[in-house]
């Protein structure tokens, strides 16, 4: 992208020498020499922001002031939330957020065109990378046919997506598509797209080099930050401004320090770390904020660790979770394939501008705290949120408490056990341990047999989610647990729905390599694809009769994946209460096959001879692990899988598609459909007015997750999206996913709000996407919504804290403006959520005052008012009146979440995309 100088960064701009390769960068050392500020206790994380602004000033969306507010920041103990335009040099995408943003930049050009400016306006002009990783399902599974099978039905589904797509990739420049079956989109960017250091040519011709900096339509982008590559996940309206040039509004951020100190002990892994990580960053409150990651125990923490950690930035709230550059990073970077003049530039520019940590890294935060990697034990979290931290030695009390509490207060003929209905004999009833009658139970009738299930049953035991499988150490240490398991004679439970789906190719070929992957097959984890399965939801279907007794008789059925979100009704429709893990123990707990059993000091199983055996017979030790990544994680295999990794498969170079400048929308696509957000569009932007006598369309509770308000699995034919189908001759079979039809709003509005565990607080005890309509009779959300539509009425949503937690999909704000949600009013909101809102002309509300929906006595039958909007500044108090159902009335102040003058703008404008499109129509 065209750099301009400003007059004063014009002095900060030095040359740097690498080899025979001289660059332009853009000194912070020289920068405090020009008086712009003393910047040398800044964290790591913020001096790539604050390059970014020394690069970019141009006296009037980057200023001066913006970057001498850097060294306020520092004299003012890590705080000063100035406002600043930053820019990021690309954009990550993968394939459930692209198909709607290259649907969104397809309809934009048809914007462009009807408000008479040029459709090449509308043209990424920063690289963008789209991984296809999101669209993989697990119908097959424990067998040598299951990758194959699955590669197959992914093209049948998803076919007409993946010609839009490709159609995408001839038709915009800097835009690239990595092919299905490659890998997940945060391991490909780690392991191949990213470079720690960028180059690129300025306008002058001059090759200048920056730090690797990017956003991504994933809320996991923060992996990278791993490999001191700084991203974070925004919506894909966001990320789709980013790519057309307009920079990203932020406010310069606290930076959280986590002292990492210590080593990791024996039987523990990467995994347990970062879950005990997630807990504490969580229970210290890091929204918002950047973490940075220091200490003497990086020293002892691989690449991979620090990348799992990373990862789980949205799991612990922060909006990324940064490693600075340092020794390990410039090993990774060789040991995964990486140019050796680039990671000579990576260490010569990291020295040179203040971003290598040593022994003497001691930055300003604004705050910190501490963890001995030595005290980190074995665990898990569950059963529906990631910070929900369990030892494992603990684990199975933690899930009978948690079944008490469910099966509490329910009828007891609830609770009769099953009566068998197979032929040939009932099996005998198995003692569940640690039940005090509060578990139900049954017998269930497969082709493998037939068996007892009860509450904890295990059903899906998944290697999935970059998370983990981009660790070799944890995946490396399941291929040993899944050795010793094997020739012990154990094998995974005949209900357990087993699959291993990595997050790259070269996870395969480490595995084979070490020939583990023939061990893990033996006990159930064959490949069933690359991509993020059952982490997205893409768990496939179980096995009919299990299915049926799961919820003929209300069974809480149990998975444990090595992912990173467990949220209520992500993972399977048929499971209840799901567990994070480690590779190693989600192929221990397959064996097991029940949550109920501590398997840190109960048997898991009896080998051959009948004799019991433990979880510290299979498990394998640190040096067994070190020994094997040392000799099979190498160079070559990098290079080697990534050498064509553009190209695709043979079914994805037979993919064809028609070279041209707009999209020819087809009217019968139930895929693909051309989104409302710009038809009929003027020439100018409108003003913000007040909410008058909104009707309230849901109210909701803590933690309401991305995922319960557009979630992205399966769904029925019942819901107002399978009805959808059904009238448009679609068979259920062919439904595919929510997050697979994100290209057809029609699809997605009637999937608002309509997770099946999401609980409206106006209805008693009724789980799913339902409310009450203009008639005060229940229906669903949609209808009710589109009922409002009908009469003029505005609607708002109320809810608790953390509101808009988990993913960063964009769908989630979209399909709430598209229901005629003017306004969400919540105790807080999570940044990337409430950034979303504002991109789609949503106004995001925080109460005051300790008010609250409860403290209220909000029913849902109230109507709200919200005035002094059309003269709102940000982050500014409005008052607002409730009206009861009994005419009553109250005033309250809400705090208007619009934090930028810039979000005001997109707010006039009715969304970040309308306000770009008008300033590129009025360019051209």
């Amino acid at each position: 992208m065209p750099i301009t100088v400003g007059q004063d960064t014009a002095k900060a701009r030095r040359s740097l020498k690498v080899g025979s390769q001289s660059y332009a960068y853009y000194s912070i050392p020289a920068a405090e020499e020009a008086g712009l500020g003393d910047f040398s206790k800044l964290p790591a994380a913020l001096k790539v922001v604050l390059e970014n602004m020394l690069r970019f000033e141009d006296g009037k969306t980057v200023t001066t002031d913006d970057i001498k507010a850097f060294s306020d920041w520092g004299k003012n103990g890590g705080k000063n939330p100035n406002e600043i335009a930053y820019r990021p040099a690309r954009v990550l995408m993968q394939d459930f957020t692209g198909v709607p943003a290259v649907v969104d930049l397809a309809a934009m050009r048809d914007g462009i065109k009807a408000l008479g400016g040029d459709a090449q306006k509308i043209n990424p002009l920063n690289p963008v990378d789209l991984v296809i990783d999101h669209s993989v399902m697990i119908d097959e599974f424990g067998n040598p046919r299951a990758f194959q099978m699955n590669v197959d039905r992914e093209y049948e589904r998803n076919m007409e997506r993946y010609t839009f797509l490709k159609w995408g990739q001839t038709a915009f420049n800097n835009f690239r598509v990595v092919p299905p079956g490659t890998g997940i989109c945060h391991q490909v960017n780690l392991e191949y797209l990213s470079q720690t250091v960028w180059t690129d040519t300025d306008q002058n011709g001059e090759e200048v080099a920056y730090p690797d900096t990017l956003v991504g339509t994933d809320s996991h982008t923060t992996m990278v930050n791993g490999a001191a590559v700084l991203g974070w996940g925004v919506g894909g309206i966001e990320a789709e401004a980013a790519m057309l040039g307009q920079p990203i509004s932020m406010l310069i951020p606290e930076v959280i320090g986590f002292e990492l100190t210590g080593r990791m002990i024996e039987g523990t892994t990467g995994t347990d770390l970062v879950l005990k990580v997630v807990e504490m960053l969580r229970e210290k409150g890091v929204v918002g904020k950047f973490v940075e990651f220091y200490g003497a125990g990086l020293d002892n923490l691989p690449l991979a660790d620090r990348a799992t950690i990373a990862n789980m930035a949205p799991e612990y709230g922060a909006t990324c979770g940064f490693f600075p550059i340092d020794d390990e990073t410039l090993r990774y970077m060789r040991n995964t394939g990486r140019d050796e003049d680039r990671i000579a530039l990576v260490e010569a520019y990291a020295r040179e501008n203040g971003f290598w940590r040593d022994a003497d890294y001691a930055p300003i935060y604004t705050d910190t705290l501490s963890l001995d990697m030595g005290t980190i034990v074995p665990a898990i979290s569950g059963p529906k949120r990631p910070q929900d931290y369990i030892a494992l030695d603990k684990a199975a009390k933690a899930f009978g408490e948690y079944v008490k509490g469910v099966r509490a207060g329910e009828d007891a003929s609830s609770k009769e056990e099953i009566r068998w209905e197979g032929e040939g004999g009932q099996p005998e009833p198995r003692d569940i341990p640690g039940d005090e009658g509060s578990h139900k139970r049954g017998y269930v009738e497969t082709d493998g047999g037939h068996y007892q299930l009860h509450d904890g049953s295990i059903v899906i035991a998944s290697i999935t989610s970059c998370t983990n499988t981009s660790n070799p150490y944890v995946m490396i240490g399941a291929g040993l647990v899944a050795r010793k398991a094997a020739a012990l004679g154990l094998n995974r439970k005949p209900w357990v729905k087993t699959s291993l789906a990595p997050g790259s190719q070269v996870v395969s070929a480490y595995l084979e390599a070490a020939g583990l992957q023939e061990d893990l097959d033996k006990v159930g984890f064959n490949l069933v694809g690359y991509g993020c399965t059952t982490c997205i939801g893409n768990s496939g279907p179980l096995d009919a009769p299990i299915s049926k007794a799961i919820n003929k008789y209300d069974l809480i059925g149990t998975s444990v994946l090595s992912g990173n979100r467990n949220f209520e009704g992500r993972i399977s429709p048929d499971v209840r209460a799901n567990y994070l893990a480690s590779p190693p123990l989600v192929v221990a707990y397959a064996l097991v096959g029940d949550m109920n059993v501590d398997i840190t000091r109960d048997p898991i199983g009896q080998d051959q001879d009948g004799k019991d055996v433990y979880l510290k017979d299979i498990w394998p030790t640190q040096e067994e692990i070190a020994e094997l990544v040392e000799k099979t994680v190498t160079r070559e295999a990098f290079q080697s899988k990534y050498a064509d990794v553009f190209k695709g498969d043979e079914k994805w170079r037979g993919v064809e598609v028609p070279k041209q400048e707009t999209y020819d929308w087809p009217a019968s696509s139930t895929y693909i459909q051309n989104p409302p957000y710009f038809q009929g569009m003027s020439k100018e932007k409108g003003a913000i007015t007040n909410i008058e006598s909104a009707r309230v369309l849901a109210l909701l509770g803590d933690m309401i997750t991305t995922d319960h308000i557009s979630p992205a699995g399966s769904f029925k034919d019942t819901t107002p999206a399978g009805q959808y189908l059904l009238d448009r001759q679609v068979p259920v079979r062919e439904f595919n996913s929510y997050g697979s039809r994100r290209g057809n709003h029609e699809v997605m509005m009637r999937g608002t709000f309509a997770n099946i565990r999401i609980r409206n607080e106006m209805l008693d005890n009724v789980e799913g996407g339902y409310t009450l309509g203009p008639d005060g009779e229940q229906t669903s959300i949609y209808d009710a919504a589109m009922a409002y539509q009908e009469q003029g009425t505005p609607l708002v949503i109320f809810g608790g804290e953390q509101y808009g937690a988990g993913s960063s999909r964009d769908w989630a704000a979209k399909g709430t403006a598209l229901l005629g949600v003017k306004a969400v009013i919540a105790e807080n909101f999570e940044r990337i959520h409430r950034s979303n809102l504002v991109g789609m002309g949503v106004i995001p509300f925080e109460f005051t005052g300790g008010d609250t929906r409860k403290t209220l006595g909000l029913t849902g039958e109230e109507t709200v008012s919200i005035t002094g909007l059309d003269s709102v500044k940000p982050l500014q108090e409005v008052p607002a009146q409730i009206t009861f159902a009994d005419g009553s009335t109250k005033e309250i102040t809400l705090k208007c979440r619009i934090d930028t003058a810039i979000e005001k703008e997109y707010i006039e404008h009715g969304g970040v995309l309308h306000y770009v499109l008008r300033d590129l129509a009025k360019a051209s």
